[in-house]
């Protein structure tokens, strides 16, 4: 399934990728004015559609607005990166202001029309949302686990619609498929193609959805030789989900690389060893218009050294275990890397 979301609690996109909590988003479009409403933006706002010249072809330059909005879809993650951006843009002498907006459909057209100027997002699941929306739901996906590919996909479907992506980090949120600790040390399993060569039947704790999705069953199946001998519609990374696997109803689980409560599951995941999730780095996407010039690109290009999946998982589960605040958190972690003054 690559993604549908993985994960409700995540990004996910109508017919790009199953968001477990947090990425199941909603496939309503909503009215440019509705949209104004719901930013608090006069609706002359509106009328301003994103930069585009030529028929379609960007010719004006990189703006680099003083005052920057940043959007973040809700869930813990996005606004964990969203507060990082914040902070990392006015400590290079920006002013910012964070909102929520709780999907694609909504903070896409924003971000085009300049009412957002920089989101957080997933290269290969927001390449094919464009690819989706730029020539319609039944288009080949363009996303793929070769993050160049991915990248010139992303770039050639955001440049026409005046947004600019900017370079991915380190940090890689895919789907992922967990086991019990136990069951990995039983079995000698440290990755998928072990699992496959295993020829052990698995249970598998997902969205129902996975039977069809090509990065879920059929994957596993085509991929990696796994028997899948059944799903276990818990969804995507759940606590249920979980807690089948750990009670052993339930071999494996589909959840992703930054769930942050495995450890209290007592599950480890399996590498994908062989690629068969899509390239989901973290890139920023900004308005070129408003925020596509050189400072902005430096500015949020100082987290990309850093910041790696592992650590988005520990600061996830910040958030969601330990009830922080996704700001204080992201202060702190920009500061323990030197990007912020104590």
């Amino acid at each position: 399934m690559r993604r549908l979301p993985a994960a409700p609690s995540r990004r996910a996109l109508p017919s790009v990728r199953a968001l477990p909590s947090l990425r199941a988003l909603s496939s309503l479009r909503v009215l440019p004015v509705l949209l104004c409403a719901a930013l608090l933006v006069p609706v002359a706002a509106c009328a301003t559609g994103p930069s585009l010249e030529d028929r379609g072809r960007v010719t004006a330059s990189p703006g680099d607005s003083r005052h920057l909005t940043i959007g973040t879809a809700g869930f813990t993650e996005s606004d964990l990166l969203a507060r990082m951006y914040s902070l990392l843009l006015e400590h290079a002498g920006y002013r910012t202001k964070v909102i929520s907006v709780s999907n694609r459909e909504i903070y896409e057209p924003a971000l085009e029309s300049g009412q957002i100027d920089v989101v957080p997002e997933y290269a290969a699941t927001f390449a094919d949302w464009l690819n989706a929306k730029t020539h319609g739901h039944g288009a080949p996906s363009v996303g793929s686990p070769d993050l160049g590919a991915t990248l010139h996909a992303l770039r050639s479907l955001a440049e026409p619609r005046g947004l600019k992506v900017l370079d991915p980090g380190r940090a890689v949120d895919q789907n992922a498929f967990a086991v019990t600790e136990e069951f990995a040390r039983a079995h000698n399993l440290r990755t998928l193609s072990d699992l496959g060569r295993s020829g052990i039947p698995v249970r598998l704790a997902a969205g129902d959805e996975c039977v069809r999705r090509p990065y879920c069953a059929p994957g596993l199946e085509r991929t990696y030789g796994i028997r899948i001998s059944g799903i276990d519609p818990k969804g995507v990374g759940t606590t249920q989900a979980k807690q089948a696997v750990r009670s052993g109803r339930d071999q494996m689980v589909l959840t992703t690389t930054t769930d942050a409560t495995l450890d209290d599951f007592g599950l480890v995941l399996l590498e994908d060893d062989k690629h068969l999730q899509n390239a989901d780095h973290i890139v920023p996407v900004v308005n070129r218009a408003r925020a596509g010039g050189g400072r902005v690109t430096e500015a949020l290009g100082r987290l990309n050294t850093v910041l790696t999946t592992e650590d988005l998982a520990r600061l996830n589960e910040q958030v969601d275990s330990r009830r922080r605040l996704p700001e204080d958190v992201a202060r702190q972690y920009l500061r323990s890397k030197g990007l912020l003054p104590e």
